[in-house]
């Protein structure tokens, strides 16, 4: 872990889930995410990550 640039990422929803697939609400909600401009933080996994990349024109990581 020590080649890791960030141990923690934060994630902002930045546009609303609705008119997109379950699959991909689901996602959101799993990440922690409930409304427009919430933030969470997560651990940098890589199942976090490619959670991010599946919802990625939702969310923004800092």
């Amino acid at each position: 872990m020590s080649n890791e640039i960030s141990s923690t990422l934060r994630i902002t929803l930045v546009k609303s889930a609705i008119g997109y697939s379950k699959r991909q609400k689901g996602t959101v909600r799993a990440l922690g995410l409930r409304r427009l401009g919430q933030t969470v933080e997560h651990k940098n996994t890589p199942v976090i990550r490619g959670m991010i990349t599946k919802v990625s024109h939702l969310v923004v990581v800092n």
